[in-house]
């Protein structure tokens, strides 16, 4: 491999990284700001909006959600042949597509709501429908910078994106359930849940205002060069048949890859309602466990997966294209031995420390034993579901983008006759969700990597991939969980046994304990070398400090 080549992995892999962390941050914020938003709206609260939310979401993924990757890998073909004014031509025409598709969602969901969603979920799933409207413009943006390979901006807007959802969330909730003081708990949830609507929408706008005002900033270096350029310019018309032929499968999709949630919600609701004859608040109150605090915790590490696969997406496709095959199966190896290097800790950390963890985010003690549970059992779909997601991407980007539809329909298919038949013969509850999202996780993750494997000769190394990554989470997971019961035990006489502080204080020193040792097996069995290091955000500044500690030699 040439050192040219290299850099340009090390590249890849460094924007990867920038959208890692701001993921990371966002899912922070997310996580400090969800527990005192359930302790508003509790978790009936919860219920309603993730009812409206999951419905809101399958509208955004037909008009808008999928255009920052088909925008990405349509416009990083024309940049790579200096193509710049036909970049450009394609940008104003996505723009103008997502503003007729984008209109057209937020009125249906606005005025159709009833259709979709029942009782109190009706008006918090029309407190999103505008939002459908803003993500569209959001989206072309962001997939326009990820094209001319900077993460920067993208990861600055959805820092600001979360901040300012999590403060109207917590502000508009608190106003809205005190103004329905007196009322049924019900309403009180609703209000709340509308709340929370809000913070979505606000931390939306927060972030398209800051991609248009990036964009204007660079908007004389974009003259300079369409100026320069004497390509010949596309037809407008081709352009639009460009992106409907393009955008369409991506839509598709991930709409399916996403649909699982929604399909998943409407059954258990429906079933449990209609056909069991449980109580509604009860049973809505059980999904709200289930979405808003275990599924919360688990998609945290999986966003370091979406970013990954959001940063290679212009790559693959520009590398594929150019033929070098061998370029592009390298690419791929790497970034699934990244992704796991980060899934599987995050995988097994959470099933060993899921009362801790789940105590120290949504410390409500009625639910906590049940939602630390929900989370444990769900802790494996990290992996499946971060190897699914670069796969997925991997295989947009050489093209088969009709392959993730057909396996996506196929998984969903399944897991729904699943969970149909959990629900109406056992028992199981929220644990039946859990099994069909393990279920549903572990079919896309074999489908694709099959499918990918019949598309590239991706040679993995499964040692340095899967297996050494496995056996140091392992030992850190139970190093884990070993020091957070010694300081448990420690302060437990200070603080008092059961006191959130203690778990608090258990659970950092356990936190800190478990990333050394597994940082110190994977470099002492040579799962992650200098080299590999050198990928990642500041890795020279990171490789120093192993040095000092006498981690790295």
């Amino acid at each position: 491999m040439t050192k040219e080549t290299s850099n340009k992995k090390n590249g890849i892999f460094m924007q990867a990284g920038i959208l890692a962390i701001a993921g990371v941050i966002s899912r922070i914020i997310g996580l400090l700001y969800g527990s005192p938003l359930t302790a508003i709206i509790g978790d009936e609260g919860n219920g309603y909006y993730s009812t409206a939310y999951n419905i809101y979401l399958i509208v955004l993924l037909i008009s808008s959600y999928s255009i920052p990757s088909a925008m990405s890998k349509i416009i990083s073909q024309k940049l790579a042949v200096k193509e710049y004014r036909n970049a450009q031509r394609i940008f104003r025409c996505a723009l103008i597509y997502v503003f007729i598709v984008g209109g057209i969602g937020s009125i249906l969901l606005f005025f159709g709501a009833g259709l979709f969603v029942d009782g109190y979920s009706i008006p918090v799933l029309r407190t999103f429908a505008p939002i459908i409207f803003l993500f569209g413009p959001l989206g072309v943006l962001r997939g326009y910078f990820q094209a001319h390979r900077t993460m920067v901006p993208t990861s600055v807007s959805q820092l600001l994106e979360q901040i300012m959802n999590a403060i109207v969330s917590l502000s508009a909730a608190y106003l809205l359930v005190r103004l329905a003081a007196g009322q049924s708990d019900s309403i009180i949830a609703r209000n709340g849940a509308i709340g929370s609507a809000l913070g979505t929408g606000a931390g939306v706008c927060t972030a398209l205002i800051f991609m248009f005002l990036v964009y204007y900033r660079n908007r004389n270096l974009v003259k300079t060069r369409t100026s320069r350029d004497k390509h010949e310019d596309m037809e407008y018309s081709a352009i639009f048949k460009m992106i409907f032929t393009i955008v369409t499968p991506f839509i598709i999709s991930t709409f399916i890859y996403n649909f699982s949630t929604t399909m998943n919600s409407s059954l258990f609701t429906k079933i449990l309602i209609y056909v069991r004859g449980f109580d509604s608040s009860e049973v809505i109150t059980d999904y709200g466990i289930f979405s808003r605090k275990a599924m919360v915790i688990i998609n945290f590490p999986i966003a370091m997966a979406s970013a990954t696969a959001s940063a290679m997406m212009p790559n693959v496709s520009t590398l594929y294209a150019q033929n070098k095959i061998a370029e592009t199966e390298n690419l791929c190896a790497k970034a699934l031995r990244v992704v796991m290097v980060i899934a599987i800790p995050s995988a097994l950390g959470l099933m060993f420390l899921a009362r801790p963890i789940m105590m120290l985010l949504f410390p409500q003690k009625g639910t906590l034993d049940e939602a630390a549970l929900l989370m444990a059992v769900l802790g494996v779909t990290v992996v499946f579901y971060s190897i699914s997601t670069v796969t997925n991407s991997i295989l947009q980007g050489v093209g088969r983008i009709v392959i993730p539809v057909v396996n996506a329909g196929v998984a969903l298919l399944i897991q729904s006759v699943i969970l149909v038949i959990l629900l109406v013969f056992t028992d199981l509850g929220n644990i039946a969700l859990c099994v069909v999202t393990i279920v549903y996780s572990f079919l896309m993750c074999v489908f694709n990597q099959y499918s990918m494997r019949k598309a590239l000769s991706v040679k993995q190394d499964i040692g340095k991939t899967y297996i050494i990554p496995f056996i140091s989470a392992f030992v850190m997971g139970v190093m884990g969980k070993v020091i957070y019961e010694l300081f448990h035990f420690v302060f437990g006489f200070i603080l008092g046994e059961d006191g959130y502080f203690t778990n608090l204080f258990a659970t950092a020193i356990a936190l800190f304990v478990a990333v050394l040792c597994y940082a110190f097996m994977m470099i002492r069995l040579k799962g992650i070398t200098e080299e590999d290091l050198h990928s990642f955000p500041k890795g020279a500044t990171l490789i120093r400090l192993l040095k000092k500690i006498h981690f790295l030699r």
